[in-house]
């Protein structure tokens, strides 16, 4: 068993909504440890589109990293997502974010993922629930976030 963290994002239909679906989709795959809060965050690349809906989640997972992919790209396939715009608007992204003790670099599956380290929407959250993680490449999440750029990055709220 190993320690697993993945990112939420949607910003299509009710992202928030979306967001709970993955999570109970996600949960059998192991043991959920912690949910962030969720947050508001400004669009990458195209702004045309409706601000995101983030979290992230930590997962007690016996899953190694390839196969923990596979069933997360399942659960977006299930959910309706489709790949048509790089950073377009989506229902459901789900990235996995980190596996303790793991890294790769293969055609299917980066580990840690590439450009957490510059992403609020992914660092705050994760520092929520688990500051005190080292990830190769950023260091300390609970310091990652601290510096990283917040402009647009609020708590979701709803209504």
């Amino acid at each position: 068993m190993t320690r697993a963290f993945i990112g939420l994002g949607a910003n299509l239909g009710d992202p928030p909504a979306q967001l709970r679906t993955a999570l109970e989709a996600i949960d059998p795959l192991g043991r959920m440890l912690a949910v962030s809060p969720f947050y508001r965050s400004a669009p990458m690349g195209p702004t045309d589109q409706p601000d995101f809906c983030n979290a992230v989640c930590a997962l007690k997972t016996g899953l190694a990293a390839p196969a923990l992919m596979d069933a997360l790209l399942a659960i977006e396939r299930g959910m309706g997502r489709l790949r048509t715009v790089k950073w377009g608007p989506r229902l459901i992204d789900l990235d996995l974010l980190h596996v303790d003790g793991v890294h790769c670099a293969t055609e299917t599956l980066t580990l840690p993922h590439p450009g957490i380290g510059q992403r609020s929407f992914v660092l705050v959250p994760w520092a929520d629930i688990a500051a005190d993680t080292t990830v190769p490449g950023v260091g300390l999440i609970d310091e990652a976030a601290r510096s990283v750029d917040r402009t647009g990055l609020r708590r979701w709220e709803s209504g």
